[in-house]
């Protein structure tokens, strides 16, 4: 379902009722002051609370929340105006509740031409130039097949192995080698990679990273929808259009960098007496060598670019304790989605409702439990809602680099991005499961309200790089990221599983992810209360979470509590 804009006033709401009602703005009903007589703490988490955020954020009249669109605008605002009513204070320490986050916009036009047939985007391609202004040229250039495009020492790896690719094209493969685990064929090897589990080897940013790294012109990664858990529309709507990038981004980039169809890689290959199975056969083997195709490949770019000042959301609630108020206990959600396609028939706004509108929605809630409840927790708590996640994490890894809070002095983070829409579960999905010692208390207050924790069910689509808490852990900042669980309470066994494919299907980063009239918010509800006991146990407990032995992230824990010392 659309709901109409009308002149930013006054909004047609066909949610509810199916008939068109002209109403106020929907945030109006959210600031009246019979709110303040509303439980305090954990009981102000509310299922209709929940909704009416999200219906807000996910209205047509935010434009999808695109950064630096006027969507971004009245997103800020609100999400300020909601902080102020739940009872923070602003975040930043001159009294202001946002942090610029200069970013990079650029609007490429890319013409692909390989072996001399120009390619059709956006059916065969998906390209941009991350150049700022002016066009780009990439000349005839070698194409070379570099496997999975990955240096890795630790595993004795190297897809670029006595080939420089400086000055031409690299094709790779998504995700990581699957190896086979030579005791069990039907598994993958855990020596290697993760096993199931993707490493940060099989995400398309690291990808792109070396690609840049090693000079490449241009980098095309093969789309293959089971192993990168999303269809081909998916990139048409995440890189199709304008990309942003952090202005202080100093790492080397390829001129070109994008995403090939699977069809045109089997052609491709095709074309080079060989097949696409075979090429990535010989791929997932430690002793692959790239292979110089015989085609050329040519790019030309159109670019234009702007710079845009977008906005991280802090609200914070001061703790108690004289001693340890310094330190700070994070929840995150970001608020951004794709904005608007004007080059779209039809519906042009995507809305996000799911990805994000819904966990900032939780997020929300969260900040309203503690400003509302009777003490504040002995920590404080800081409100992160952060921009251009969608580009990249963008507006989180900014405030890693620029924190307004010391990381060494942020002992925890938990993130939200979606919450549960179908209804109560008994048991809940921890992404990144084993990492620190915060596991310890996801499982103590599950146990207490007799729910069950469980891993990822999908380790390989690499959730646990897709979301802000990585960069959080990047810093060296202990995190926890949760989803909806998988046994819903009254549905048969799968329907979870069922939903979340539907939802990929259907809606992901389409137009169509919009507020549901089927969705049960009673669930989401309930993970968000347990949230509140989990974050009030870390702001209360003056031990503080540490990384597991072995952990990647403790080298960057203990350098960032260097200066302490």
């Amino acid at each position: 379902m659309d709901s109409d804009s009308h002149g930013g006033a006054m909004i047609v709401n066909r949610w509810m009722t199916g008939v068109a009602v002209m109403t106020m703005p929907l945030w109006v009903s959210l600031v009246e002051p019979g709110w303040a007589a509303q439980p305090r703490g954990a009981a102000s988490i509310q299922p209709a609370q929940i909704l009416e955020h999200t219906r807000v954020l996910a209205s047509d009249e935010f434009e999808g929340r695109g950064p630096g669109t006027p969507g971004e605008a009245k997103t800020v605002d609100y999400l300020v105006q909601q902080f102020r009513r739940a009872g923070l204070q602003p975040g930043m320490p001159d009294g202001s509740w946002t942090q610029d986050v200069p970013i990079v916009g650029v609007k490429s036009s890319v013409g692909f031409t390989l072996g001399g047939e120009a390619l059709v985007g956006p059916q065969e391609y998906v390209a941009w130039s991350p150049r700022l202004g002016g066009d780009v040229a990439v000349p005839e250039s070698d194409v070379v097949f570099v496997g999975y495009g990955i240096n890795a020492p630790e595993y004795g790896w190297n897809d670029f192995r006595d080939v420089d690719v400086r000055g031409k094209t690299i094709v790779v493969l998504i995700n990581d080698p699957p190896i086979p685990d030579p005791a069990k064929p039907d598994q993958l090897d855990p020596k290697w990679f993760g096993g199931k589990a993707m490493t940060y080897y099989g995400r398309w940013t690291y990808k792109f990273e070396e690609a840049g790294r090693r000079g490449a012109a241009a980098a095309l990664i093969i789309h293959e929808t089971a192993p990168a858990a999303y269809p081909w529309f998916v990139v048409i709507n995440s890189w199709g259009r304008e990309r942003f990038d952090l202005e202080s981004n100093q790492s080397p980039q390829s001129d070109i960098a994008g995403w090939m169809s699977l069809e045109r890689a089997q052609k491709l290959f095709a074309a080079n007496g060989t097949t696409y199975e075979a090429m990535k056969e010989a791929a997932r083997k430690p002793g692959f060598r790239p292979v110089t195709l015989k085609q050329k490949a040519s790019f030309t770019a159109h670019n234009e670019s702007r710079r845009v000042k977008s906005k991280n959301v802090l609200g914070v609630v001061r703790g108690r304790d004289s001693k340890l108020r310094d330190e700070w206990v994070v929840v995150t959600a970001h608020w951004d989605h794709l904005g608007r396609n004007t080059s779209l028939e039809g519906d042009q706004i995507f809305n996000g409702a799911a990805d994000n509108a819904i966990g900032t929605a939780g997020l929300l809630e969260l900040a309203e439990a503690f400003g509302t409840a009777p003490k504040a927790p002995k920590r404080s708590m800081l409100f992160l809602s952060v921009t251009a996640e969608e580009q990249g994490l963008l507006g989180a890894a900014h405030y890693v680099a620029q924190p307004v809070y010391p990381l060494a002095k942020t002992v925890a983070n938990l993130n939200m991005d979606g919450v549960n829409q179908w209804g109560r579960t008994r048991d809940l999905r921890q992404i990144g499961r084993g990492a620190s010692t915060i596991d310890a208390v996801l499982d103590s207050v599950a146990k207490s309200r007799g729910r069950v924790v469980l891993p990822d069910a999908h380790p390989e689509r690499g959730g646990f790089y897709r979301s802000d808490h990585f960069e959080l852990m990047k810093g060296g900042v202990p995190a926890l990221y949760i989803k909806a669980g998988d046994d819903y309470l009254g549905k048969p066994a799968g329907y979870g599983e069922a939903k979340v494919n539907e939802y990929i299907e259907r809606d992901y980063h389409k137009v169509s992810d919009q507020v549901k009239p089927d969705w049960d918010l009673s669930g989401a509800a309930e993970d968000l209360r347990l949230y509140y006991d989990i974050l009030w146990r870390l702001a209360e407990d003056r031990r503080t979470p540490q990384w597991n032995p072995g952990s990647e992230f403790k080298a960057a824990r203990e350098a960032s509590m260097a200066p302490r010392k």
